[in-house]
């Protein structure tokens, strides 16, 4: 009985040794002692190599994880990866060849950045015919920081924004920055004609460095005479939480605010912009296109448009495939008919559920991933003063008590309630694009919405391309034969010049 109970527990057998990290702080990184999140990644291999990479979809990469409150210099510490890890505890590994690494994720963006500037690591270490279930234990130091990225440097076209948010500084007691890449076209001047603006907001993970990785193509085409001639600002929708979407929110604070109020009228000013919503367009992809469409929407006024790809799930009857409509009886790790619900899918195949991509998360940091980012724009604040789980980590039960509450922000839901209002202010504002197999099953909620819209007369709104997913819709297609930016492009431009004709 003693023997079926250690199998059913999952623990090896008597006087095997599972395996453990012992892992020492270099005192030369971290003089001072460091505090953090502490992983350990382990993955099949024979030969060395620089380091370990972990993408947000892991692969053949296992992650064991535990939280580290003050680790002294030259002090050891314990990691066991049988008590928080991802896909499994590293004991059920099978047996063979890895490599291993440390790292210490002192300032946890690491579920939000992955390995990024002041991390901690060791070296990778090579495992030989490694038995998981049973090894002794592994040693490994942190004795290397990873090093600072690049600062950005202004070139004549492409300035970087830092701009201190009153609003946001309020909020949180402290000073608040948004920043901004702005990609200005070459003879563009204070008393020149004040140019239209084109708002760009990146997906998860992304930044507004976008400006000085696309700004000189950019100018370029522009000066080609096939660009749109427009000022174009790379916003930031980074925070702690993970992307703030630049939603008011009771956890991330008034970013919708900051944005509008402060941040580009500031920019107008700055770089001679149109003050005027007919010159400021605004687009995105994934998150970047939840937020742009988000802004047209909540700001219908402000806006003269958004071109929104790839956008996440706007219509809550189905959060990649949950229905978290208030009185949705789902588990957010189940299809309605019992089965797993799947995630992420590449290529056709599914390769991620939801409950596995939870768990991954789990491990990776309590804030700052691509779920928790949700919690943190569209849920209460709980007890603790985090955000309110919409559902269970660990049974996928979904909190009736926080639905409600995420009905602030369900876009379709705020189109459809307030049409006699939105419907006029919104005609010829949205452009929706997004692919039909979309790797997240984001064209469930699209088309939710485009059907909607379409009854509504409004079909041009929306565009569901066949066959193409999350990260190959911008290539050249039938309706796009020179590529969906391209096409973007000329419809801005083209509306631009039409608000702008002599009457």
């Amino acid at each position: 009985m003693r023997l079926l109970l250690l199998l059913l527990a999952g623990l090896c057998l008597p006087g095997a040794q599972p395996l453990r990290f012992r892992i020492t702080l270099n005192a030369a990184v971290a003089p001072q002692g460091a505090s953090g999140r502490l992983f350990v990644f382990l993955e099949k291999g024979s030969e060395a190599v620089d380091r370990i990479k972990v993408g947000f979809l892991p692969e053949g990469v296992w992650l064991a994880a535990k939280e580290v409150p003050y680790w002294k210099a030259g002090e050891t510490v314990e990691l066991n990866p049988d008590e928080m890890a991802f896909p499994q505890r590293f004991s059920k590994a099978a047996k063979g060849d890895y490599v291993v690494m440390a790292l210490l994720d002192r300032d946890h963006t690491f579920a939000r950045e992955r390995q990024d500037a002041g991390d901690l690591t060791s070296a990778v270490k090579v495992l030989k015919a490694l038995d998981p279930a049973d090894a002794g234990p592994v040693a490994l130091e942190l004795s290397a920081v990873t090093p600072e990225r690049a600062a950005t440097a202004d070139t004549e076209q492409v300035k970087y924004v830092r701009f201190e948010s009153p609003r946001l500084s309020a909020f949180f007691g402290r000073p608040i920055f948004m920043q901004a890449g702005v990609v200005v076209p070459k003879g563009h001047t204070a008393d020149g004609p004040a140019l239209p603006t084109v708002y760009h907001i990146h997906g998860f993970g992304g930044n507004y460095r976008e400006a000085f990785a696309k700004g000189e193509r950019i100018v370029d085409a522009i000066a080609a005479g096939e660009g749109f001639r427009a000022v174009h600002v790379f916003l930031d929708g980074n925070c702690p939480g993970g992307h703030h979407v630049f939603a008011d929110s009771v956890n991330n604070g008034p970013w919708g605010a900051a944005l509008t109020e402060e941040l580009i009228p500031h920019l107008e000013k700055r770089f001679h912009l149109a003050p005027v919503a007919a010159g400021r367009f605004v687009t995105g992809h994934s998150s970047g296109g939840w937020s742009s469409l988000w802004l047209q929407v909540r700001y219908p006024d402000f806006f003269g448009g958004t071109w929104s790809t790839s956008p996440d799930s706007m219509d809550f009857r189905s959060f990649t495939g949950i229905d978290v409509t208030p009185g949705s009886t789902q588990n957010a790790y189940k299809t309605k008919a019992g089965g797993p619900l799947n995630l992420v899918r590449m290529q056709g195949k599914d390769v991620m559920s939801v409950e596995e991509f939870a768990r991954m998360e789990v491990v990776t940091g309590e804030y700052g991933g691509q779920l928790a980012s949700f919690d943190w724009v569209f849920s209460p604040r709980g007890a603790d003063g985090r955000p309110s789980p919409m559902f269970n980590r660990e049974t996928g039960t979904l909190d009736q008590a926080v639905l409600p509450y995420w009905q602030k922000y369900e876009i379709a839901r705020i189109v459809r309630d307030n049409w006699a209002d939105l419907g006029p202010k919104l005609r010829g504002k949205i452009r929706l694009t997004i692919g039909s197999v979309d790797n997240f099953h984001l064209n469930e909620a699209a088309a939710m919405f485009c059907g909607w819209l379409a009854e509504k007369g409004r079909e041009e709104a929306c565009e569901i391309v066949p066959e193409r997913d999350h990260f190959d819709l911008h290539r050249p297609y039938k309706t796009y034969p020179n590529g969906l930016t391209k096409r973007m492009d000329d419809e801005m431009r083209a509306q631009w010049e039409k608000r702008n004709q002599p009457r």
